[in-house]
């Protein structure tokens, strides 16, 4: 069983990296509404999803990848992964760091200043994996930074995707730079590292998995040929036992085709890939002359809204494209001889989706084909889903649905047909799907609304689907057990309401039970996610325990532990039917903050005796960072497994605090205060302030209110983060919650303006009163929706801030008529809305000075590049001080070591002329950018300066959307 994999990169420093089995960053029993409706299980022949209640959403697990699927193919923000050979050096393109008043213009990256730099390309710790039985480790080599020439080669964008024809595979994967194994020995220490051998020089390494016993490693090799370019990508193997790597194919012309799917283990020694196909010949040749025009109908009236998706299908020949780069052909390639066969009489197509039944016997094959849209991604092309033998025979078409242009926008809305398709983890081969009973429109009222399904890969002709499971809000996804037991989970985005149902999949009786019934927003209600086990299928399925003396059904729930004093994390034993549950572990309060990341005492088969339970978990602090450790019971006592360095020394004193206050309307509000190291406020007074922030929107001003995070977590500091301006004396105040509150009936956004100044406000009055922070030194920032909020703010608060940095942002709601970040309503329903919400309509109220970031080749929904550039016009028509940096190549978050660089330069540059200097001085600096003129283009970005009169200020209270829809290919 397998899932697509989404990675997203704005993580900070982790020197774990755990890519789960679900992608909800809460756990399963706090399924919010985007979460797990478009989800497949992904190659299920390796660790469970270690645990899924709380990793994702915590610093500890940033460098521990799920054992399935060791990608690192997040392709863009941020700045950590991936890598190439070696860390990447100073680029000679690039300028000095000197800030000379009459080149800010010139040509030429620039570099930041060194006690910036030097954090920044301090090497990057290994991504780790545990092997199916937990008895080995990956340590899977990376480099820091990729230059900006890996960014620069050509990609073509296509129905929602962007594809490096090169390689055949999507654009800007980043990659490992070798593999270590270390085998862990029975007193819970790592023996010396085997290095993976045979690998070509310059090996660019991807899709690292694990075949189903543990004795192999699959995975892609690229290197870079004498051009520059890349070669495509071939299949290897490796022995685990001795380290040694070979190509799995013996002819060397076949190739990976890694648009979707790539490969999947079918059993121990066999892999079904996806190849280029041999009779593929050269790319389509755009006509020099059209064969007509473009034309888009609509005569039949259908009602169709969409978001702004981008890289969208344009016309025939980006169609006939599409189908060049994404059609593949399976192929079996054997292990034990090297040798190819086709798979069966499957024809080359668009294949998205290889999903093995957990007993080998099956595979569920998922294709898109034509008719193909210009206005919607390929997830919603026409998908058909199909089962076949393992050895390649088709046994049935489970369907084929058509083209899904008008799924409404309203959130939990929903393709019609059959969707979420997987085999049961609990069964050999075992098929269960949802179908919904409101044609996919949330604004439907019916009951019930979504019905789950179960039938078995080859029904008889008799034989009907059965239904497992009536639910009355969105199916969220289910945790299996056996047939006695599994957790169905549903979700309301509406009102926040999330429900945990028990049912005995096994009986025929509708026996289903309301487990918890609470709202999604709540995070001190939050009970846990069940922990998981490994099955002899290899796939993973809730734990049960057993304990002496008692009888029940009892699970392990893994919990974040929010409390108002910050998370403390628990594992309980908790008993299915009765709910009485007992906290057999918690982590430390005072100095540390740990949490269970996985099981490791499932290798035995029956139930789990308490007395030997074995975990993984992670210990941190504020100023010590994660290290792993195994946790063994009865005695619980605690082996130390890795010992990663600080990954930045020279900030290991510095000083965090999560702050609580209040905004004037009552709401609790927090944040994190960082300070940097042997900052004394009495002896060395008032610090420049830099606040960085997204808002969120809540239903209740209760749930809004509470802690999220703990204050013991280590200070995880990205390529891009705040953080870096501690190491320039700056306090820094992460995350101050930006609560956007629509109770009952209300529409958050129809007070944005008045919550998001309210809310600043009580965070500069905080800071102030502490004494941390100068009155007039206080800079505001954001990346994406936290954009869209830095230029609202310099718009309706300008008494708050002395100058904003907004990367990456929209700011013209009216580009987004059909909704954005969490608004469904479109422009037309709510006009004010989207009016009052748009800073671009209120750019004659920016007064103070604001530097506005774009990577010119943003797709990410909404924030196309256009967005800053029209803002900065805008900006600039009414003589505002601003500043305008375009980063070629660079998309909705920056990753080459050029871009960043110059972007943290521009920002120090920008907080120490306009922050840490005297901000009454404005006018004057407003006169001098006059002189520096209107702007030119250079080679490290686009760069235009404005300039406009004074610092005069208003304090009438008058997204980017980082808005990312995953829609499920079924």
């Amino acid at each position: 069983m397998k899932m697509t994999m989404v990675i997203r990169i704005h993580q900070l420093y982790r020197p774990f990296s755990l890519l789960p089995l679900s992608l909800s960053s809460t756990s399963l029993f706090s399924i919010s509404h985007s979460h797990s409706l478009s989800l497949r299980t992904r190659r299920r022949f390796h660790s469970p999803p270690l645990s899924t209640s709380s990793f994702m959403a915590s610093s500890r697990f940033r460098n521990l990848v799920h054992l399935n699927a060791i990608v690192s193919e997040d392709g863009g923000s941020g700045g950590g992964g991936g890598g190439s050979n070696g860390s990447v050096s100073s680029s000679s393109a690039v300028a000095s760091t000197v800030d000379d008043e009459d080149s800010v213009l010139g040509v030429g990256y620039r570099l930041p200043p060194a006690e910036i730099r030097d954090i920044v390309d301090a090497p990057p710790l290994p991504l780790l994996s545990f092997s199916p039985y937990r008895d080995k480790i990956l340590f899977l080599k990376r480099r820091s930074l990729p230059p900006l020439a890996e960014l620069a080669k050509p990609e073509e964008k296509l129905a929602g995707i962007r594809i490096d024809g090169q390689c055949n595979c999507r654009s800007r994967i980043s990659f490992y730079t070798g593999i270590g194994i270390h085998q862990l020995m029975p007193d819970d220490s790592l023996g010396p590292e085997k290095e993976v051998r045979g690998l070509p020089n310059g090996a660019k390494i991807n899709f690292v998995t694990w075949s189903p016993d543990g004795r192999h490693l699959a995975f892609t090799v690229r290197v870079d040929e004498d051009d520059g370019s890349s070669s495509k990508l071939r299949v290897w193997v490796a022995d685990v036992e001795t380290g040694e790597a070979r190509p799995l194919f013996q002819n060397t012309d076949i190739y990976v085709n890694a648009v979707f799917d790539n490969f999947v283990w079918v059993n121990d020694s066999t892999l079904l890939v996806c190849t280029i196909p041999f009779s593929r010949g050269d790319p389509p040749k755009k006509p020099l002359v059209p064969p007509g025009p473009k034309v888009q109908s609509n005569e039949q009236k259908n009602i169709i809204q969409a978001r702004t998706y981008q890289d969208l299908l344009k016309d025939e020949y980006d169609k006939d494209l599409f189908d060049y780069y994404a059609t593949s052909q399976l192929v079996l390639g054997s292990l034990e001889d090297g040798t190819v066969k086709e798979f069966g009489t499957s024809p080359p197509a668009v294949y998205t989706s290889l999903d093995p039944s957990p007993d080998h016997k099956y595979i569920l094959i998922s294709t898109i084909h034509r008719p193909y849209s210009f206005i919607v991604p390929c997830g919603r092309f026409p998908n058909r889903v199909a089962v076949w033998t393992t050895d390649g025979k088709f046994v049935r078409d489970l369907c084929d649905l058509p083209l899904a242009e008008d799924i409404p926008i309203a959130f939990n809305s929903v393709r019609k047909g059959k969707r979420s398709i997987n085999w049961r983890a609990d069964k050999p081969s075992t098929l269960y799907w949802v179908e919904t009973q409101d044609g996919g429109d949330a604004r439907v009222e019916v009951s019930p609304r979504d019905i789950v399904y179960t039938e078995s890969a080859e029904p008889l002709e008799s034989e009907q689907p059965e239904i497992l499971h009536k639910l009355d809000l969105r199916y969220g996804g289910i945790s299996w057990c056996d047939d006695s037991l599994a957790l169905v989970y549903e979700s309301w985005y509406k009102t926040r309401k999330i429900r945990t149902w028990v049912i005995s999949p096994g009986s025929k009786e509708d026996n289903a039970r309301l487990l918890f019934d609470r709202s999604s927003e709540d995070v001190y209600s939050d009970p846990g996610s069940p922990m998981v086990r490994r099955t002899p299928f290899g796939t993973y399925v809730i734990a049960k325990l057993k304990k002496e003396n008692y009888d029940g059904t009892y699970v392990l729930l893994n919990g974040r532990g929010a409390t108002p004093e910050g998370n403390i994390p628990f594992i309980d034993l908790f008993d299915i039917n009765t709910g009485s549950k007992e906290r057999i572990w918690k982590s430390d309060r005072e100095t540390y903050y740990e949490s269970v990341v996985a099981l490791m005492s499932d290798q035995k088969e029956g139930d789990l005796n308490i007395n030997e339970l074995k975990f993984l978990t992670s210990k941190e602090s504020k100023t010590e960072n994660t290290q792993y450790y195994i946790l063994r019971w009865p005695g619980k006592t605690a082996s130390q497994i890795t010992k990663f360095p600080h990954p930045y020394p020279q900030l290991a004193s510095l000083q965090k605090e999560m702050i609580r206050y209040e905004r004037k309307d009552g709401v609790q509000l927090t944040a994190t205060l960082y300070l940097p190291p042997n900052y004394d406020p009495a002896k060395d007074g008032p610090l420049p302030c830099l606040i960085w922030s997204y808002p969120g929107e809540f239903k209740s001003k209760d749930a809004a209110g509470q802690v999220r995070g703990s204050p013991n977590e280590f200070a995880g500091i990205g390529p891009t983060s705040a953080l870096l301006w501690l190491a320039r004396r700056f306090a820094i105040l992460a995350g101050p919650t930006i609560p956007i509150i629509g109770e009952g009936n209300e529409e958050a956004n129809d007070r944005y303006v008045e919550q998001l100044v309210g809310s600043a406000e009580a965070a500069v009055q905080e800071v102030i009163k502490r004494g941390v922070a100068h009155p007039s030194k206080i800079a505001v920032g954001g990346h994406s929706y936290g954009a869209f909020m830095t230029a609202n703010l310099l718009a309706h608060a300008p008494h708050l801030f002395c100058c904003g940095i907004a990367r990456s942002g929209a700011y013209n709601r009216t580009l987004t008529p059909f909704g954005f970040q969490n608004e469904d309503r479109t422009l037309w329903e709510a006009t004010s809305t989207y009016v009052e919400m748009s800073p671009f309509i209120s750019a004659n109220k920016i007064k103070k000075p604001i530097l506005l970031i774009h990577g010119e080749e943003d797709n990410n929904p909404g924030t196309l590049p256009m967005q800053s550039d029209r803002f900065f016009n805008a900006l600039k028509g009414h003589g505002a001080l601003c500043r305008l940096v375009v980063l070629p190549f660079e998309s909705h978050g920056y990753s080459s070591r050029e871009s960043i660089m110059h972007v943290l330069w521009e920002t120090d540059r920008w907080l120490e002329k306009y922050c840490s200097s005297n901000a009454s001085d404005l006018g004057q600096d407003g006169d001098k950018n006059k002189q520096e003129g209107n702007g030119a283009a250079d080679s490290a970005g686009k760069v235009v300066a404005g300039s406009g009169g004074g610092d005069t200020e208003s304090s009438s209270p008058d997204n980017d959307g980082f808005y990312s829809i995953q829609r499920s290919f079924l």
